[in-house]
Order: structure tokens, then sequence, then C-alpha cells
């Protein structure tokens, strides 16, 4: 006899309390296996797909796409071995391959039913490769005869049949994309292996439509000024998180900001000098974040948080480096673990991994918690200075703007020298000026003497 069970939307990492449904992967009546990715959600930290614990027939669904849903709350419930019961129904030998090939339609642990396993990896998508459920068949209802169109489409440009249960599709980027250009995923005939959708099948059938969606609608009289309507956006999701964390920054951190402007040439040069040694390329992000190591182990008070229940001030050994990535989804900060301990190299390495990541928006809670200090560039803006607010519950926060040629008196005489601004705010209540002055003024001189940086190599 068939069990009910029922899946709930589980902890998605430190801190996260809700998710907002981005899309459903099964329909009810679908067949799932163990561990198959059944909705996509999005929270403040990432966008993953969930998978399901349980092996069997999706009997209910709950919550629809864009609405929130609680850590905790019903997502879906499975019948298990209902698909086993009755193969006629369902479509025969389709159902019965709902469960991996020699596996069993309960899950591993049902203790950890509600642990997310592999979720946004390489492995839960390999799992929803292999595993193709077919969905209950139902008698398809009598259509009218349509005129014979004028050609046939070919094979490539045919539409495909609509999908029933998930949709093989490669990456949330892909998803985001058909969303934004109002295409049926379900409609869509996948050029990848298994019939995976690609960003190419999208844009192909974008451009098929395009004709229909660009025919001139009927003149409408423009309304007043007077008349527009409001928008209204939600704060959920990034935005949501990016909200409550600045406002309780603001609250609670009686913040304080410095500032200077160094001579770059020197720094500039020494990067020419090593990227024309050969090998990996450095960039300036990965020099201004080995110079905030540095000057983090002269002044370890601006690597520390407070402690407001004990009152105390907690000063960490490592540096967690984070930094600000400005994605498609909003503004995050990856964190760089141990960056005290990485070359400028592996900073290097470490910072484009991790951006590519972030703009593929496959970040995991694990990638953007945890920092001790952050590094905020914002001279890729093409702005020279900024009062930034610190990222809580961190103490302070390094801004670098653009590098720019300037007048600058040097060796004595006026010349045109690579200048930059830097900032430093930081959490009043861990030092005083003198300890915030001193670390800036440190930073300043590692960027007009980079071989002031060998003392501490």
């Amino acid at each position: 006899m068939a069990r009910v069970l029922e899946f709930k939307l589980p902890d998605l990492g430190e801190g996260l309390t809700e998710a907002e449904i981005v899309r459903w992967l099964v329909s009810v009546g679908d067949v799932v296996a163990i561990d198959q990715p059944v909705v996509e959600v999005e929270t403040a930290k990432a966008m993953v797909e969930v998978p399901c614990p349980y092996g069997g027939v999706v009997t209910a669904r709950f919550g629809e796409e864009g609405e929130e849903l609680p850590v905790g709350a019903p997502l879906l419930t499975v019948a298990v071995g209902a698909e086993e019961e009755a193969p006629a129904a369902s479509g025969g030998a389709g159902a019965a391959a709902g469960p991996a090939a020699g596996g069993s339609s309960e899950p591993a642990d049902e203790g950890s039913g509600n642990v997310l396993v592999g979720y946004g990896t390489s492995t839960s998508t390999a799992r929803r490769r292999r595993v193709r459920p077919a969905a209950p068949s139902a008698p398809a209802a009598p259509r009218a005869a349509a005129p014979a169109a004028p050609a046939a489409p070919t094979a490539a440009q045919a539409p495909a049949a609509p999908v029933e249960g998930p949709v093989p599709v490669i990456s949330p980027l892909v998803r985001k994309l058909a969303r934004e250009r109002g295409i049926d995923l379900r409609q869509v005939r996948g050029s990848g292996p298994d019939g995976l959708i690609l960003r190419v099948d999208v844009e192909h059938a974008s451009t098929a439509q395009a004709p229909a969606e660009t025919a001139p609608a009927p003149a409408v009289p423009a309304a007043a000024p007077a008349g527009a309507a409001v928008e209204r956006v939600p704060l959920r999701g990034v935005r949501g998180a990016v909200a409550d964390k600045l406002t309780r920054s603001r609250r609670e951190i009686p913040d304080a900001t410095c500032w200077v402007d160094a001579d770059a040439t020197e720094l500039m040069a020494a990067r020419a000098a090593m990227n024309a040694a050969g090998g990996p390329k450095i960039s300036v992000l990965a020099l201004f974040a080995r110079i905030c190591t540095a000057a983090l182990a002269r002044y370890p008070e601006l690597n520390s948080r407070v402690d407001l229940e004990a009152r105390e001030i907690v000063r960490l050994p490592e540096v967690h480096l984070g930094f600000a990535a400005q994605t498609d989804r909003g503004l995050v900060v990856p964190v760089v673990r141990d960056a005290h301990g990485r070359s400028a190299e592996d900073l290097t390495a470490e910072f484009a991994r991790l951006t590519e990541v972030a703009r593929a928006g496959a970040l995991t809670p694990a990638d953007l918690t945890g920092g001790t200090f952050t590094l905020n560039n914002y001279g890729v803006f093409g702005v020279d200075g900024s009062t930034p607010i610190i990222n809580h519950p961190e103490a302070a926060m390094l801004g670098v703007g653009r590098i720019i040629p300037k007048p600058w008196v040097h060796g004595g005489e006026l010349a045109v020298r690579q200048v930059v601004q830097l900032s430093l705010t930081f959490d009043h209540r861990v030092c005083d000026g003198g300890t915030a002055g001193g670390f800036l003024r440190y930073v300043a001189d590692c960027v007009e003497q980079p071989a002031v940086l060998l003392r501490t190599l």
C-alpha cells in the first residue's frame, strides 16, 4: 500500500528563514526519484534547486511561483510506492522507472528527510539528467483541425511537444533568460545532451516568436504623467536581505570614515612587471587584498566583531575577506576564505572564480557568510570616493576608488601620476581614530611604495 510522505522546505543555510518559489520542476501526478530536484527557490543568499528525499508520485504541491514560504513549511507530498501499484494508470513502464534502477523508493534516511543534499551542485544536476521519470499520461482532448501552414518547419526549428514534469535546463541563467523573454521552457526542444536546454535554444525560440511580439499594436493615447501608475517592488530575496542587513548595521554600529589620496603609480608599475614575467595575470583587486591582509596583521583590532550580549570585542585570528560583486540579482559579498594565507596569484584566481559563480546566480550560503573584513572596489563604477555602510557584523571596510591620472607633487615637482582615493569605514567601538588612521596610512604607504610589503612577506 502506498504511503503519503510530506516534504517540507529544508533549512537552506545559516540565518535563512524563508525562500521564494521561482519555478516548480514537477507537477501533481509526476513520478519523482530520490534526490531529484523538484523546485527552484531563491533565498536571500542564492538561487538553488531543492531535491526531494522521497521517490514516488507527487500528490500535492504547496505554494505558487513567486510565493514566499518559511523554512519548515510543506512543499509537496509524495505517495511512496504508488507508481508500482498502478502502472496502467500512469503510463505502464514509464512510471515504474521513477526510482533509480535497483534503488528503493524510500529515502536513505527518513530522519534526515528535510536535509538539503547537493543542491545547486553538478551532482544533483547529474542525477536529474540520468533519471527521466515519465509523467502519468491522460487521453488527449479532441482538437479542431487547423489550416495547413504554408511550409512545414525543419526538424531543428520544429517546436517541441509540451514537456510534463521536470524541464531539463542547464543552469538558472537559462531559466532567467527564458522568463525575461517570455519563453515557455516546456515548449523548447533542447539541443544539449539528453535533451538539455541550453542558452542557444532559448535564444532561437525567442527569435522564432519575435515577429509576433513585434507586430504593431493599435495606437493608444499616452497617459498623462499625473495618471502614471505607482510601481511597488517587494523587498525580498537578495534585495530584502541587503535592506535588513544595512538597516541593522546603521542601527547598531557607530561608524566613522577616514580617507586619503595615494599615488598608485609604483603599484601599477609593479603589477605590470609581474604580469610581464609570464604566468597568470595578477589583478589590481588581488594586490589591494594582499595589502589589506598585511595591514590587518598590524592592526588586528579591525578584524573583529562586537558581541553585544557579552559586551566583548571578539578579535578573529583568520582573515576571511569579503568583496563586493555586482550581479543581475543585486550586490552580493562573496567571501575569500583564509585570505591572509594566499598569494596575489591565488587571490586573483579566487576572486575570478567567485565573481563568475556570483554572476551565474550559483553562490551557496557558505560562499556568502563568515566574512571578517570587506574590500569594496567601487572604482569599477567610475567614482573616486564613498562612505559605505559596514557589512554587519564586521568592524570595518576598506574602499578603493578609481585609479586615474592626476596632477601630483612627486620629488618636489608637479607631475601627472596615477592617483587613487582610499577610505576606511570602521566601527568606533572596536578602535579609535588613531588605530583607523594608522591602518589607512599603512595601506597608502604600501600603495605608494610596494616594497614596504616585503617586510611582511
